[in-house]
């Protein structure tokens, strides 16, 4: 019997294939809005500790990949700002010489009107002095000729506004552009960090505790014996913290490899300064810094300008081979070059990890290694 029927599925047309079309994208959108961050998605309750660690770690690496390229997109938004301001400023500089320029002309325009516009022969035929009309003749003629100049400067003016116009509609497209940019990757720094995060909260304080004490231990490896014969120094953290703070101490305290130039020193004395100061994703001083900006500031502090990112940093000066590595090198790690550290020899350098992991002397071997690049 008819009645006794099961219900067809609704075709695709319908309200409830519609709907449920519309949950299963909004489902697919959801799980890629930051790029990869679902996969760290906290409500899997099947990671062990040691995935969990694994993929935190994944994450501050891509979102330190995120730092770069966000990095790169503020110095093309700061220099399309820049240049932005400059044309508007200029615009009204002209625009202001423009009305300068028509003041003039219309002051011309208003003594002709008063003097009724005669035309020279009638002027000549009406006054009693011939000699007094030649001589407001020529004064009359150089007033032409200001006349003239001042109506070409006008023209002039105002093609350079119509260019000017055209040009900073241009830079002020380039800026949204690049300010777009700088959102989208924010919101991709912000959403590794906060995965991160969450990740992380899913471990015991014993799990927690461990893992920041192996993220201390792969990072200080050559310093840890020299470290423990060390007295917890008053003021500082215990634990895993401590331990680290004592490491880059002694690893500073034992006899530094001699740079190769009083700049390279320079850069390393300022970087050995910047110890135990934060990893801050975006910053580049004085009180934090990420990869890229502590490297910067280093060289500055050594009268060379660096450019912002890594990609571009390792681009600054001449390539060498690890063979080669010599103090005040730059080192670059991973293949997409998304990280930097300043080389002190002995295998190891200056850098600042991550967020949660100070700025701290750590072996070049704890990363993929990349290249590297002698500035000066």
């Amino acid at each position: 019997m008819a009645a006794h029927r099961k219900p067809r599925s609704a075709p695709l047309g319908r309200p409830a294939a519609r709907t449920a079309a519309t949950l299963a994208l909004a489902s697919a959108a959801t799980a890629t809005l930051f790029e990869g961050a679902g996969h760290a998605d906290p409500a899997r309750p099947d990671r062990t500790p040691a995935q969990v660690r694994a993929e935190v770690d994944r994450l501050y690496q891509e979102a330190e990949a995120a730092t770069e390229r966000y990095n790169g997109a503020k110095e093309l938004a700061d220099a399309a700002r820049t240049s932005f301001d400059e044309l508007r400023d200029e615009a009204a500089r002209r625009t202001e010489r423009l009305n300068t320029a028509r003041r003039s002309l219309g002051a011309v325009a208003a003594a002709q009107y008063r003097s009724g516009g005669l035309d020279p022969a009638v002027q000549l035929a009406l006054t009693s002095d011939p000699d007094q009309y030649l001589e407001r003749a020529a004064l009359a003629e150089k007033a032409g000729d200001r006349q003239a100049a001042v109506v070409t400067a006008v023209r002039r003016e105002l093609a350079a506004l119509a260019q000017l116009r055209a040009e900073s509609a241009g830079r002020l497209t380039a800026l949204r552009g690049h300010e777009a940019e700088l959102r989208r990757q924010k919101a991709t720094v912000l959403g590794k960090l906060t995965a991160a995060r969450e990740l992380l909260a899913r471990l015991t304080a014993e799990e927690r505790a461990r893992y920041e004490a192996a993220v201390a231990a792969r990072t200080t490896a050559p310093a840890t014996t020299t470290a423990t014969a060390r007295p917890d120094t008053p003021g500082t953290t215990t634990g895993a913290a401590g331990s680290l703070a004592r490491a880059d101490r002694a690893s500073g305290d034992r006899a530094p490899v001699a740079a190769p130039t009083g700049r390279a020193s320079a850069a390393i004395s300022f970087a050995r300064a910047q110890l135990g100061k934060p990893y801050v994703w975006g910053a580049t001083g004085p009180s934090a810094y990420d990869c890229s900006g502590l490297t910067q500031a280093a060289w500055r502090a050594a009268g060379v300008s660096l450019p912002r990112t890594t990609y571009t940093q390792i681009n600054a000066g001449r390539r060498v081979s690890r063979s080669e590595l010599a103090p005040g090198d730059l080192v670059f790690f991973y293949s997409g070059i998304s990280h930097v550290g300043l080389y002190i020899g002995g295998g190891q350098m200056i850098h600042a990890p991550r967020p949660g992991a100070p700025i701290r002397i750590a072996p070049i071997d704890e990363m993929p290694f990349a290249g590297a690049t002698r500035v000066a």
